[in-house]
């Protein structure tokens, strides 16, 4: 089947369609991305300014269309930490659903953290043992470890790069004294997670994903995107510190030169350097293998386990087990007539 997955993010709108079938790995076939930069639109209040939601709801409209175009059965939409934290976040919700016949689910963190996990497991196979699982996005950083597929540990924390930007440096490039204080007060914000980490006992395999690891990795000298994703990256935590000594001094518009950094994200990937820093020794790891799969495709592989194998869903195919709950994923074209289950996860 083709499905379509919208993941619309604090700073990104980003449409996947894969070819795919239960037992299969998901085959990307196409991908778009419209730069919104939600989280930048919160007002004071914390609701999403009209022109943040007016622009969601042509972003998501655009999105269907190209679906539409490449045949997708279904597409699977889903809004992270921008949109959920919006004190507006129903309202929001019901115009993307009325305006465009979508209907867009607010992910929670720990579902976020689930997800991802599940894709870094299904990567990775069995044989990597128990994962310690990284993701740092724009609005939150998800931490996630287990031997299973259903993680032990996942939780979700308010720390991701555009955040920690948008809150903590007042300056471009940061000064010396916003990157010390920001280290700072990340460590003190680490210490509960670093806690129940360490309950768990050490990981065989510890793993981060998402755009902000892979641009770090690159600039710390990872092949690039073109070597293709079964290449092994890596990032250590020598080399991240010698990369924030290097890109802390450089404006966004500086950044956004580099190689492997999108001009979207520049902005925050100094942001994003001293998460992941903070991660990193609050966690005592010195390298981190860095994954290609992440949320979307971990939301695909459990829509597929949850198909008949015949290109069609099965009765409950969505439905989670008891510790999850249920929502609706949406017929490309917003009928009633396709509609699937999807799984997700009750906060830990």
């Amino acid at each position: 089947m083709r499905l379509g997955v919208l993941d619309v993010g604090s700073n990104t709108v980003h449409l996947l369609v894969v070819d795919a079938h239960r037992g299969a790995h998901p085959t990307p076939m196409h991908s778009e991305k419209i730069v919104l930069r939600l989280a930048e639109q919160i007002t004071k209040h914390g609701e999403l300014a009209k022109s943040g939601a007016d622009a969601l709801v042509e972003a998501v409209r655009t999105a269907k269309k190209s679906a539409a175009e490449l045949g997708c059965a279904e597409v699977m939409a889903f809004a992270t930490s921008a949109v959920r934290e919006a004190t507006n976040s129903p309202k929001v919700l019901r115009k993307v659903v009325e305006e465009t016949g979508i209907e867009l689910r607010a992910l929670s963190g720990p579902d976020e953290a689930r997800m991802t996990f599940l894709a870094v497991r299904r990567w990775l196979g069995w044989s990597a043992g128990q994962l310690l699982v990284l993701d740092i996005g724009g609005g939150s950083l998800e931490v996630a470890m287990g031997i299973d597929e259903e993680p032990l540990l996942a939780e979700s924390l308010p720390l991701g790069a555009g955040r920690i930007t948008r809150t903590r440096f007042s300056h471009d490039p940061p000064s010396r004294s916003e990157l010390v204080a920001t280290s700072a007060w990340l460590e003190e914000q680490l210490a509960p997670l670093a806690h129940k980490v360490t309950e768990l006992g050490r990981p065989d395999r510890v793993v981060a994903t998402s755009k902000t690891f892979r641009s770090l990795a690159r600039l710390a000298g990872a092949a690039p995107s073109a070597a293709g994703p079964r290449v092994r990256r890596t990032l250590s935590d020598t080399a991240l510190r010698q990369l924030i000594a290097f890109i802390s001094r450089m404006t966004a518009a500086d950044l956004a030169e580099l190689e492997g950094v999108s001009a979207s994200r520049s902005h925050q990937l100094v942001g994003g350097a001293l998460v992941a820093q903070a991660a990193m020794r609050a966690l005592s790891l010195h390298e981190l293998e860095i994954c290609p799969w992440a949320l979307r495709e971990g939301l695909i592989l459990r829509r597929l386990d949850r198909s008949n194998g015949e290109d069609e869903t099965a009765p409950g195919a969505w439905r989670s087990s008891p510790r999850e709950r249920t929502d609706d994923s949406t017929p490309v074209d917003g009928s009633d007539a396709v509609r699937a289950r999807w799984k997700g996860g009750r906060d830990a």
